[in-house]
């Protein structure tokens, strides 16, 4: 039997959760609700509804990371993900088309290199979540250009963001090279929960990987085995 101090920690922790899991719900029920107002034109007015659904998006994003990484915590890191088969153009097509509907007048490009297979596995819910937070940040930062693209390094299939911003600070560039946690403003969430999503693709001896540069702007990287 657990002691009623267990228990008290149990109900606190899955009070946590079903917090967690509400707040989320109430920010995808409202982003549902922003999508039904539409541009009117105005150029103040669009770009205030772009910012408003943006940053709803990003609230969304951020407690459904934590609430994976808090999951991920408790489970001792032995979570389940349901990575399948799925079509590589499909994921690029779906980022850009959330991405054009949130910042209007920015040019969203993507690129799937020739040597690209057309079906790869991964777990497309999560690999989207982190892969829709790079894109917000991009969305945020860039000047008025940003590439989705999938090309594939050393057998592994590498999905890039890339912007034309002044690109990364060097010192996050330095934490996640070295595999060091982040606790910057906003950045170290979701850079945390890109590396757990990474890291979860194996493939016999090979793990996915994060990778940060800087070239021409800011470069988010996730290699898939």
């Amino acid at each position: 039997m657990h002691s009623p101090a267990g228990d008290t920690a149990l109900e606190r922790e899955d009070l946590y959760a079903s917090l967690l899991h509400e707040l989320k719900n109430n920010l995808v029920l409202m982003s549902i609700t922003l999508e039904d107002i539409r541009h009117t034109g105005d150029a103040e007015h669009d770009r205030k509804l772009n910012e408003v659904r943006l940053q709803c998006q990003r609230i969304a994003e951020r407690l459904m990371q934590a609430l994976f990484v808090y999951r991920h915590a408790q489970s001792g890191g032995t979570e389940l993900h349901a990575i399948d088969a799925y079509p590589v153009e499909d994921l690029l097509d779906e980022l850009a088309v959330q991405a054009r509907s949130l910042r209007s007048g920015m040019v969203i490009e993507t690129v799937k290199a020739d040597d690209v297979p057309a079906i790869w596995f991964f777990d497309r819910n999560m690999l989207e979540i982190a892969l829709l937070n790079a894109l917000h940040n991009s969305m945020l930062y860039a000047r008025a250009r940003i590439r989705i693209v999938a090309r594939m390094e050393d057998d592994m299939l590498c999905v890039a963001i890339e912007d034309d911003s002044e690109g990364y600070p060097e010192h996050i560039l330095q934490s996640v090279a070295l595999g060091k946690p982040l606790r910057s403003n906003g950045t170290g969430l979701g850079l945390r929960f890109a590396t757990m999503i990474a890291g979860a693709h194996v493939n016999g001896a090979r793990t996915g990987r994060l990778r940060l540069r800087n070239q021409g702007g800011a470069v988010f990287e996730m290699l898939l085995p």
